[in-house]
């Protein structure tokens, strides 16, 4: 009786305990922010306004696409439309109904309305609305009045100041709104050399709405095409282990921007218009790419990790599970993805990674099977940062079961910087270049988000 009486005392304070704890609950929650439908419509200019016609660029339902999730693993997904002249009353009248029908068909996957926003003087980015009584209202008033596809007239919103605008529209809403920049270098001209998508733009609109614009696909979708993977259609400028070139050069744009301080993520997503069993060039939402958040399984708590950094980006369930962390070699304060960690300059730090081999086979019935870990380090100013890598195979790592595990010790840089991870299948130290008739599924690809070091 003591004892009962004892637990039923202690029982309050407990619970408070683990409600402080914020990372009560949470659990590694993959998903899929780029999705089509049939409402990613084509259109008949014979009239005007142009008539949109169902199921141009996408036969799918939206029901459809969440089975497809759900059936593939995933917990979360957003609903993500093209745009065109007009659009936004497809979007209130039809796209949006169709996501609360998939909602009731599909009702333990987490769906987000959405859509793929056509940025003004850019090319296209995720645009994801928190759930709520404002979720229809704020998509369709987002789209009227900023998409760069919307206007009768083209062109006519193609300014670098209208996408300031949007941005600066969309941080004064509540609930706060998303965005990620899709394929960034699928225009590109060659290594550096930028198409419709720029470091300065990244850099500025980031800058505008920093909790709003927050990182980009790391990998792009369109995965299943043999002949340019990701769509990536100039051979100059192609995907690097089926991530954007942007992501995959050490040194490069998002390595300059986190030297330079910037919370800036990146991501993974089918961009799912047409499966290749289906005669198209796509994965449904989770069968190759795949978005893990550490979350609980609650929409705002997935927007929270995706605002905060707090995911990994993975293709052919490579792993499913992460823990990554940075603190003084000697001891205190621990940082994870998403987080900043002061540790005096020079002094030494630990970096320690461990993933999780999935105990399932993957879409393609295989147990791709880890062959390197990569821990990357950063440092200096944005224009040349000093870039560490060091690489660890069989050899070097330690396995508990399904978990591989590394660490490395080093001092602390000194004017801050950062760390992030990769691994792969393939033994490249660093990914090659895709080329046609490549097989993804023997290309396959993990990356962290960055741990931040400060002074």
């Amino acid at each position: 009786m003591r004892t009962l009486l004892l637990l039923a005392l202690l029982a309050p304070a407990l619970a408070s305990a683990a409600n402080t704890d914020p990372d009560a609950g949470r659990d590694w929650q993959p998903g899929d922010h780029h999705v089509h439908s049939e409402w990613s419509v084509d259109w008949d200019r014979s009239t005007t306004p142009p008539t949109p016609i169902r199921g141009g660029d996408s036969s799918y339902t939206r029901t459809r696409n969440a089975q497809q999730a759900r059936h593939f693993g995933l917990r979360w997904m957003v609903h993500t439309d093209h745009g065109g002249p007009g659009h936004s009353a497809v979007t209130r009248d039809h796209a949006y109904p169709a996501l609360l029908q998939a909602r009731r068909d599909v009702p333990d996957l987490i769906q987000f309305n959405g859509m793929e926003f056509d940025v003004p003087a850019g090319e296209h980015a995720s645009l994801i609305v928190a759930p709520g009584p404002k979720e229809g209202e704020q998509l369709f008033a987002i789209e009227r009045d900023y998409s760069r596809g919307e206007p009768l007239q083209e062109g006519s919103r193609d300014t670098h100041q209208h996408m300031l605008d949007a941005l600066t529209h969309m941080r004064g809403l509540q609930p706060l709104p998303l965005m990620l920049v899709n394929h960034p270098s699928r225009t590109a001209t060659g290594a550096g050399q930028w198409g419709e998508v720029t470091p300065a733009e990244l850099i500025a609109w980031h800058a505008t709405a920093p909790q709003v614009l927050v990182g980009m696909e790391g990998a792009p979708g369109h995965q299943a095409t043999r002949t340019e993977r990701g769509l990536y259609r100039n051979a100059a400028a192609p995907t690097f282990g089926g991530f954007d070139q942007m992501t995959t050069q050490v040194g490069g744009v998002w390595d300059r921007m986190l030297a330079a301080g910037t919370r800036f993520w990146i991501t993974a997503s089918s961009d799912s218009h047409v499966n290749q069993r289906d005669g198209g060039s796509d994965f449904d939402p989770g069968e190759y790419s795949k978005t893990y958040v550490w979350a609980r399984p609650e929409a705002d708590d997935i927007l929270g990790g995706v605002r905060g950094g707090r995911m990994f980006a993975v293709t052919g369930d490579l792993i499913d599970a992460m823990a990554f962390s940075v603190q003084a070699a000697d001891g205190g304060a621990v940082a994870r993805m998403g987080d900043a960690l002061a540790i005096p300059a020079g002094k030494p730090m630990r970096i320690q990674l461990r993933v999780r081999r999935p105990e399932a086979p993957n879409a393609m019935g295989q147990h791709p099977a880890l062959q390197q870990i990569q821990l990357i380090v950063g440092s200096g100013g944005a224009d040349a940062p000093k870039m560490q890598t060091r690489r660890f195979t069989a050899k070097e790592w330690t396995r508990e079961g399904a978990w591989y595990q590394v660490a490395w010790e080093l001092p602390a840089p000194a004017g801050g910087g950062f760390v992030r991870a990769r691994g792969s299948n393939t033994d490249e130290p660093t990914p090659l270049a895709d080329i046609k008739g490549e097989d993804p599924w023997q290309d396959l690809w993990f990356y962290s988000n960055p741990v931040f070091i400060t002074r």
